[in-house]
């Protein structure tokens, strides 16, 4: 048999197996598919109802840390009608150590071509103190390496307590002392500023009228290597503006890959027409393939409507060559 059958695709948070035909058999397995930390399976078997299950590879990692995940979990059937979709009540927190810790049972048959569609909203492990259990995906280790490998962590004190700062940061409704020698060190666009007789240079200021002051915060935070994750989350849109407002490399690697680790139907549009902007290709690639090979262009209709009619023309036909590509034949 085809490999194909088995076969799962995945984003980082989003499992999809096709199945072209379960008429020959009352039973399939797909191949392994990694989601976080673990391998995992989905199999069907069609007796009276149709069973179909969501379990992680049984190993030490298994035994010693089993997955706490929360899901939605669809199955999609030309069946059903214009690809409406059968969905189980989410799935809030569960451990799954087993092939039958979740048993989905489905009344109506499935004949034909199918889809089996699971959503991972958070994957947690055990805390290994005994406390609450941890999300896999805060990304805040890699967030704060990312930073702190560019900066020492006493630059961080002479930020915060303003020490022997020699410019003055402007936005738009305040006002940040900071260190020339920090931010030329950091950004090729500031080094230009104090290396040429601009008025930068000589006022000792400089004006960002386009962020404001808690958006500045967090971005002399990443500079110095002090920012926390739960803020990088919440300013990351406007951190990858300055990111190539300023040509701040790793920050705008950061923000790409933080970017990817969570696309869903509420914000996919949203990513797609920034990366198409700040010239994320990875990213542009995977919103166009969470749109249209995941089908869920389907379930955000009236936005992508909107979308079609204020979005770049050349972005819309990118979209649309990936739309043609997918269907083709299918």
């Amino acid at each position: 048999m085809s490999d194909s059958l088995y076969k799962v695709d995945t984003t980082p948070r989003l499992a999809q197996w096709r199945i072209e035909n379960l008429a020959s058999c009352t039973y399939r397995k797909s191949d392994p598919f990694k989601i976080g930390n673990w391998n995992w399976y989905l199999s069907v078997e069609k007796h009276k109802v149709v069973f179909v299950k969501l379990f992680p590879e049984i190993s030490n990692v298994t035994r010693d840390n089993p997955p706490i995940a929360s899901f939605i979990m669809r199955v999609v059937s030309s069946a059903l009608g214009d690809r409406k979709a059968l969905t189980h009540p989410e799935i809030k927190d569960k451990v799954i150590k087993s092939n039958e810790d979740f048993v989905w049972s489905l009344e109506v048959p499935l004949s034909g071509k199918f889809i089996i569609d699971v959503d991972f909203l958070d994957l947690k492990i055990a805390s290994p103190d005994g406390g609450e259990p941890c999300s896999i995906w805060g990304g805040e280790g890699f967030t704060q390496e990312r930073s702190n490998a560019k900066a020492l962590g006493s630059l961080g004190k002479m930020l915060r307590k303003g020490i022997h700062t020699d410019i003055t940061i402007n936005a738009s409704d305040g006002s940040i002392g900071v260190h020339r020698a920090v931010l030329a060190s950091r950004s090729p666009v500031f080094q230009s500023m104090f290396s040429h007789d601009l008025k930068e240079k000589e006022l000792s200021t400089i004006n960002i009228t386009d962020m404001s002051i808690e958006t500045c915060q967090a971005f002399f935070n990443y500079l110095y290597g002090i920012i926390k994750n739960e803020e990088f989350l919440t300013h990351r849109l406007a951190l990858l503006h300055a990111a190539d407002k300023y040509d701040i490399s790793d920050l705008r690697e950061a923000i790409h890959e933080s970017l990817l680790e969570d696309i869903d139907t509420k914000n996919v549009l949203e990513r797609l027409q920034n990366a198409s902007l700040y010239r994320l290709t990875k990213l542009k690639m995977s919103c166009i393939q969470y749109l249209v090979k995941f089908g869920k262009i389907f379930e955000i209709r009236g936005d992508f409507n909107t979308f079609l009619q204020n979005a770049d023309r050349d972005l819309i036909s990118e979209v649309f060559a990936e739309v043609l590509g997918a269907w083709k034949g299918y």
